[in-house]
């Protein structure tokens, strides 16, 4: 199920067509991705099941979700061989991590020294999608690039978060307590995680509205190339 927020910042912001694809434990078929300019892998309450990273199973009182499971590392493992443009946020930024070798955390207000990065509880929805805290860019990564910012504020409802770093991406973002909060693929034409929500409000934040620009610019650049 995709979140209607999405569906308003790809098109407003990114302004691109939308095409919802199923989830499906076996994977999305071979060919689909053809067809297509770029992937957005959205955010879910449930999580990456940890056997994927090598983790034993998590609480009985966590979302699982096997059919996302499949179809986000199928998506992630043709738009890597398509050189597709790819933007995950929130667990399809865990998604892409995974995908390229990484590992998560769970509870991380359980970490010692790590903040609690969960959504406040209670309150509207505006409330929960409020800035919780600052992230540093790497001034050598796409985020940087993209958004000409160098830090900014964003907002936080997770409990998981990157332990191991996947092989090949580079850390884009850092919170105050070292959690990578943004990930990047240098050798993609573009690929980019985030670990917050730049799909809320894209019209007020300038980083938000940044990353759903440049995917947008991104998937016209690879409609181009295609249709040359």
């Amino acid at each position: 199920m995709v979140v209607n927020k999405y569906i308003t910042a790809l098109v407003e912001a990114a302004g691109v067509d939308t095409v919802l694809l199923p989830a499906l434990e076996t994977g999305i078929p071979a060919g689909v991705l053809a067809r297509l300019d770029g992937i957005c892998l959205t955010g879910s309450y449930s999580n990456v099941e940890p056997h994927h990273y090598g983790r034993p199973p998590l609480p009985e009182d966590c979302r699982h979700d096997p059919a996302r499971d499949g179809s986000a590392f199928s998506l992630i493992r043709q738009a890597r061989e398509l050189n597709l443009p790819m933007l995950g946020i929130c667990r399809g930024f865990q998604e892409m991590n995974v995908a390229y070798g990484g590992s998560l955390y769970h509870r991380l207000q359980d970490r010692p020294g790590m903040l609690d990065h969960r959504e406040p509880e209670g309150g509207d929805t505006n409330g929960h999608y409020h800035p919780a805290h600052d992230i540093s860019l790497n001034p050598l990564g796409l985020l940087a690039r993209i958004s000409d910012l160098h830090s900014s504020r964003v907002n936080s409802l997770h409990q998981q978060g990157i332990d191991r770093l996947g092989q090949g991406l580079t850390a884009d973002a850092t919170a105050p307590d070292g959690l990578i909060e943004a990930i990047s693929d240098p050798s993609l034409a573009f690929a980019l995680g985030v670990q917050w929500h730049p799909e809320w409000q894209t019209r007020h934040h300038p980083l938000y509205r940044a990353i759903f620009t440049a995917f947008g610019e991104a998937c016209a650049q690879h409609q181009r190339r295609f249709n040359a």
